[in-house]
């Protein structure tokens, strides 16, 4: 105890400790205020009305930036049990793999429409239920992502660490927090970071939400944006404009950037990288004692705890898991654990599919062979807009991922043009497709491709800088170089996290040809045909049976490609292009 004190007085406290200190105390309070604004008692005939002023930017950045760091620890928790239970569990697999494509083909604002009049049942008189629809709905826009990348980084894990902890008899738990979560760690943060910027593209959409005849405001960037369209303010419009790209940038600095750094220690190579990124914050948290001793009196116990107890309940759970199959005869039998969640999920889908494959069973052919026909030319769209994404993220991303002072530089930028709302730009891009008259059959790929190829270029610089220094360092030993560097080390390198920038792309261009293909300048409407636009026009007629025959062909469309195609490629990378 003795040698713990004299360790613990020797650390000076700094100017730095006094500005953290007083950063933690500011941030807990600004918490608790926004928080208890969540939770106010609401009508929607009675709520109060967004303010042009801004004064209440700041405020409204809060609520929308708890909101956004809300959905995001949610998108977490299910990204690591969704995750974990598809990749460990066979049977699960074939059932929660295919949702993922489902879900993530599903449009945002369609899960929206069906879950406000839930949330506000279940929390009736109170703005809780709102704000919980309200942050389900940026959920869904970030959780998908993240849920295939540490899917595929949990089946792509080295074989020799697996038979390294195989042989050191690790449980489930010390498994999951000592190989796989390191070696999925880097991808994490990177789909992390491009899942969070997706988050900011459906904000307006979700703080300014329309139920049952009624349009709801909620205190927020989104929403003053929304109320300055509608009002035509253009200086309120630029002023929300400032402030989200304020936001975006202090959550890169202060956040982001940051974990990028930390998720370097977690490289797997022989020799340390030579070039490594860096931040201020990452430094100067690393210099502070008063850091380091929250981290020894406050996060190690409580660390120290929790491990504790999930590796006891690891230790009973795999005592149990073995004692069944030895009372069994049945081998690969299911956990209980994910025989219930499928369960539960075909429960929860039974009446939707049944409605949707009656709608299916009641049309007449002609009409079912027109909306497939529409579908294939999303398709070819979609395909388009992939492979004109690849052209560019690819050599660009290895650059930025393998040269860390370009990361560094170029990370803030890539993360602001990811984030910023593709839409916003819709109607100045509308204005020059009818000055130059292009045609917008094809012009609309251009408008797709605004909110998919961040997922590749992403995904493509996790995995760059995911290469090992000692394979780059034998690169250059052997002298390779151009096409033959790109063709042994680089592709095979990248390509499993190519796969899943490919797949979460994929969904995202699907997602997005509903507000692709139909755009509208004043008297302007551009449209393409496709299915995109069919949803789009079915939704402002208020059509709710082709809504869901729509969405329902375009979540066949998104499982069989990724069924006959992405899928196929996942397994190319399982089997053959991993590092073991």
């Amino acid at each position: 105890m003795a040698l713990f004190t004299a360790n613990i007085s020797k650390r000076k406290f700094s100017i730095i400790d006094f500005f953290i200190l007083a950063f933690i105390f500011i941030l807990f309070y600004t918490i608790l205020k926004l928080g208890a604004g969540m939770s106010i008692p609401f009508s929607p005939e009675q709520q109060p009305a967004i303010s042009l002023e801004p004064d209440m930017l700041p405020y409204y950045a809060g609520r929308s930036l708890l909101r956004m760091f809300i959905a995001f620890g949610a998108s977490l928790i299910f990204t690591f049990i969704y995750g974990y239970i598809a990749a460990k569990n066979k049977f699960a697999q074939k059932i929660l793999i295919p949702l993922l494509d489902i879900l993530q083909s599903v449009p945002v604002l369609g899960f929206l429409s069906v879950t406000i009049v839930a949330f506000m049942a279940f929390f009736p008189g109170s703005l809780l239920g709102v704000e919980c629809a309200s942050i389900f709905a940026i959920f869904t826009g970030q959780a998908w992502n993240m849920t295939f990348s540490f899917y595929h980084s949990l089946v792509t894990t080295p074989k020799d660490l697996q038979e390294a902890a195989a042989i050191l008899h690790l449980n489930w738990w010390q498994k999951l927090i000592k190989l796989e979560l390191p070696v999925a760690m880097i991808g994490l943060v990177w789909n992390g970071m491009m899942s969070f910027g997706g988050g900011w593209f459906f904000l307006a959409a979700s703080e300014a939400i329309s139920v049952l005849g009624e349009n709801i405001h909620l205190p927020g960037v989104g929403s003053f944006l929304a109320a300055a369209v509608e009002a035509g303010n253009m200086e309120a419009i630029l002023y929300s404009i400032f402030t989200m790209l304020c936001m975006i940038i202090l959550v890169d600095q202060i956040f982001w950037q940051p974990l990028v750094v930390w998720s370097q220690k977690f490289k797997i190579e022989l020799s340390e990288s030579a070039d490594i990124p860096s931040s201020y914050v990452y430094n100067l948290l690393q210099r502070s004692a008063l850091i380091r001793l929250i981290n020894e009196w406050v996060l190690n116990p409580l660390c120290k705890v929790f491990n504790c107890v999930f590796n006891q309940i690891a230790e009973l759970s795999t005592a149990a898991s073995l004692r069944m199959q030895s009372q069994t005869s049945i081998k690969g039998l299911p956990t209980i654990v994910p025989l219930c969640l499928t369960v539960g999920v075909l429960y929860l889908l039974a009446e939707p599919a049944q409605e949707a494959f009656a709608m299916l069973a009641a049309m007449e052919p002609r009409e079912l062979f027109s909306i497939l026909q529409l579908g294939f030319y999303t398709f070819i769209r979609v395909i388009i807009a992939l492979l004109l994404g690849l052209i560019w993220t690819i050599p660009i991303g290895v650059k930025i991922g393998l040269t860390p002072k370009l990361s560094k530089i170029f990370q803030p930028v890539i993360q602001i043009a990811a984030s910023f709302p593709a839409n916003m730009l819709f109607p100045f891009i509308t204005i020059l497709f009818v000055k130059f008259h292009v045609d917008f059959q094809w012009g609309c790929i251009a408008l797709m491709m605004l909110g998919t190829q961040w997922y590749i270029l992403f995904n493509v610089i996790a995995g760059a800088s995911s290469i090992p220094n000692d394979l780059i360092e034998v690169s250059s030993i052997f002298n390779m170089k151009g096409w033959k560097k790109w063709k042994t080390l680089i592709l095979p390198s990248i390509f499993p996290h190519l796969v899943t920038g490919l797949i979460t792309a994929s969904g995202g261009a699907w997602n997005a040809s509903i507000v692709s293909e139909l755009v509208s300048w004043h008297e302007n409407d551009l449209v393409a045909t496709g299915l995109g636009a069919y949803i789009s026009q079915a939704t402002t007629q208020g059509d709710w049976p082709k809504i869901v025959l729509g969405i329902t062909v375009m979540c066949i469309f998104v499982v069989m490609i990724n069924r006959f195609v992405w899928h196929r490629l996942y397994r190319l990378a399982e089997v053959k292009y991993h590092i073991d």
